[in-house]
């Protein structure tokens, strides 16, 4: 089955997601007595780092911050999203500096996160991927995963089929990784001991889905309804450990190409609010809080990239 080419961003990669209004529980007083960032334009607006922007110096006082969990694919981890042993310390963390930087002015919360999403399914490239599932959860709606056979470059292997259950389960599988490393990232801030306390539950922060056709994705009609399953399945794993607040990080041209696009029967998917992409202005963000939702939602957050990735929330 033919399959989008797979690759690692070195820009930045970010997911849409609903905006709800949350107190500055996590900024500290210094923080919240500064003035927000707002390009000189007096809008409020906050900014979204993730692995490119490790050991980097990040902007001093955004209205709010989105930082990237993961490292560029699916499965691997951003080394600064807490310490690490490339980065030690809780102030190169970037999941402490949404925290304790962001200072409001805008409906945003201070501190969200966004996850990339992929579907490989069980082969890429001649090899079988080591973490596509064998069997299901109680909870998968799609049935059971099961296993078939495949012919790889290393011979047969018994792999997870190649089916919507397996990928529900992959997606399920990576969104809780995901809230994992969120839990064990916040508290090797808190242990510690920073001026500002990082929440470690998973329900206290918004989550974004980064969908991107550069992702590795499985193609045509049936791979479109695997491509929803897994996203389905991301959705239900986040649910599962607490979180409330999910959304999309697409354009419509990238959604609809990667799930043939949203109707109520997508389920779980359809009404997810979007975080829409592609300014070059913050003039052309605010704009583009006027599109048409590609989930059948609402346009929450726009985007425009500079120096770095700024955010508008409309």
């Amino acid at each position: 089955m033919g399959r989008k080419s797979l690759a690692r961003r070195s820009d930045r990669l970010a997911v849409g997601l609903t905006v709800v209004l949350l107190a500055l529980a996590n900024a500290t007083p210094a923080a919240a007595a500064r003035r927000p960032h707002s390009n000189g334009s007096g809008t409020p607006i906050g900014n979204d780092v993730s692995y490119p922007q490790c050991a980097s110096k990040l902007p001093a006082s955004p209205a709010f911050g989105i930082v990237g969990v993961n490292g560029g694919l699916a499965n691997d981890l951003n080394a600064c999203l807490g310490p690490s042993a490339s980065y030690p310390s809780y102030s190169q963390s970037e999941l402490y500096w949404s925290v304790s930087s962001s200072v409001g002015g805008s409906a945003q919360p201070p501190a969200s996160l966004y996850v990339n999403t992929a579907d490989p399914g069980n082969e890429y490239g001649g090899s079988a991927i080591a973490d596509w599932p064998t069997s299901s959860s109680t909870s998968d709606p799609y049935d059971a995963c099961t296993t078939t056979t495949i012919s790889t470059t290393n011979g047969s292997q018994t792999v997870g089929a190649d089916s919507n259950a397996c990928a529900w389960q992959y997606g399920y599988n990576k969104a809780a990784q995901d809230a994992l490393w969120l839990t064990q990232a916040a508290r090797a801030i808190d242990a510690q001991s920073p001026p500002a306390e990082v929440a470690s539950s998973p329900a206290a922060y918004p989550w974004w889905l980064d969908v991107e056709s550069s992702n590795t994705w499985q193609a045509g009609s049936a791979g479109e309804s695997m491509n929803v399953a897994d996203l389905q399945g991301m959705v239900a794993g986040l649910a599962d450990n607490g979180v409330t607040i999910v959304g999309v990080y697409s354009t419509a041209a990238q959604w609809d190409q990667v799930t043939g696009g949203t109707t109520p029967a997508s389920a779980s998917l359809y009404g997810l609010p979007d975080w829409i992409p592609g300014a070059r202005s913050l003039s052309q963000a605010e704009a583009n809080c006027t599109l048409s939702s590609f989930t059948g939602g609402v346009v929450a957050l726009t985007q425009w990239t500079g120096r770095l990735d700024y955010d508008y929330s409309c």
